[in-house]
């Protein structure tokens, strides 16, 4: 290790941080990394349809993979970046049919073969999402809620079909997946019956999950949203409705940090929902006025985030995920900044002196809880990031964005 980080090493030890120690529990936090940033959530299904369910993404900067092969070798770019040891999370959409395309009910786990030797052969673990937006039976805005009970048999079946396909990705890699439930059902204008869609909803959902699968190969989750582009007034999954239904049916519950109100921050949740359920899942996003996917960088929501996390002892029942989309700058650099920025909030929550705050805390001594915290922020945590980068051989500063040019250069420009 450097000499920079043996001085960081000594004036966070004067606090009572053991900085060897928090790199050490570090690394064996992986991040999801969300494979719809590398193709602007494009899919590989060439239905036609418009994206929709809420989701717009800005911005043509060039070299969008457009096939399986080039959106895996962006994500290999990516996480030869990153340090640490991550995940992939995909969406449905994401399927490769090899010439025999199948419609979204009747998705087998064959269709992620690709996808799931990947991961075996970078040593990582996947996520799965449904895609209940960008087809057909999804136009008007509705899927499970929808008043067609035929529409909604096709989407019970889509979400029947996908958690067996996260119980194969989780039982092949031999690490758990977790898959992920969204559903953008809603009203742009404000509805005079809320309640019978999310009856609907519900009657749904129960049809999906009634199937009991091992844990040790698929976790289900239900994800909630404020609003959406053409579901501005209403919602049918709220987050009431989906907290009320991940506890009472045994669910874990997502909590994206874009599906809230703009002054919201999902920190604060964290400790209240975590007394209920035995898991959570976050997706860091960062909204900028609306639910807009922005790159996630190192804000004071972030880390009040990560600080929620470690302080509450939680990094074992939190699954991190990341959910942002801009094709405004190159997608690979997106991946990186914001996963980079996620694991350095959780490194500056880790090298908090936790025990000592909380002992001020219990004291009623809040002029040293207030004193440390300010002090913490001039520490000297860039040369612990350096060193944790270098332990984990990956560009601790900006010589990251070099690669990343290069790769540019040589690859993403070349594509047509």
């Amino acid at each position: 290790m450097s000499a920079a980080y043996e001085l960081a090493r000594l004036r966070y030890a004067a606090l009572g941080v053991d900085t060897d120690a928090a790199l050490a529990r570090l690394e064996k936090i992986a991040v999801s990394l969300h494979c719809w940033q590398g193709d602007d959530v494009g899919g590989f299904e060439n239905s036609g349809s418009e994206l929709g369910g809420g989701l717009a993404v800005t911005g043509n900067y060039p070299g969008k993979a457009r096939t399986a092969d080039q959106l895996r070798a962006d994500l290999d770019m990516a996480l030869s970046l990153i340090p640490g040891t991550h995940r992939l999370n995909l969406h449905a959409c994401y399927a490769e049919f090899d010439g025999n395309k199948v419609d979204r009910n009747a998705l087998e786990p064959i269709h992620f073969a690709g996808w799931i030797e990947w991961a075996k052969s970078k040593g990582v673990g996947m996520d799965f999402n449904p895609s209940y937006f960008a087809h057909p039976k999804a136009d008007d805005g509705f899927t499970l809620a929808h008043r067609d009970a035929g529409i909604r048999r096709f989407w019970i079946e889509h979400g029947i079909a996908c958690r067996k396909v996260g119980a194969a990705i989780g039982e092949s890699l031999g690490s758990p997946c977790v898959t992920n439930f969204w559903v953008p059902d809603g009203f742009k204008d404000t509805p005079i019956d809320r309640k019978a869609p999310r009856e609907r909803l519900a009657q749904s959902l129960d049809a999906i999950f009634s199937e009991p699968l091992d844990p040790r190969h698929n976790l289900d989750a239900v994800e909630s949203k404020l609003f959406g582009i053409g579901s501005e007034s209403y919602v049918v999954g709220s987050h009431e409705f989906y907290m009320g239904y991940a506890i009472s049916r045994k669910k874990m519950l997502c909590l994206d940090a874009g599906h809230f109100h703009p002054t919201e921050t999902i920190a604060d949740k964290i400790s209240s929902i975590l007394l209920w359920t035995d898991r959570l899942l976050l997706h860091v996003s960062r909204g900028v006025r609306w639910d807009s996917d922005h790159v996630v960088v190192l804000s004071d929501d972030l880390e009040a985030i990560a600080q929620e996390a470690v302080r509450g002892g939680f990094i074992d029942r939190i699954h991190f995920g990341l959910d942002f989309f801009d094709a405004s700058i190159n997608r690979i650099a997106a991946w990186v900044i914001g996963t980079r920025s996620l694991i350095k909030a959780l490194l500056l929550a880790l090298l908090e002196p936790i025990d000592t705050l909380r002992a001020a805390e219990l004291q009623g001594d809040y002029t040293t809880r207030l004193a440390l915290l300010e002090e913490l922020k001039t520490l000297p945590f860039g040369a612990v990031w350096e060193a944790y980068c270098e332990k984990c051989g990956v560009p601790a500063t900006n010589a990251w964005l070099d690669e990343v040019k290069r790769y540019e250069c040589e690859v993403l420009l070349k594509r047509r």
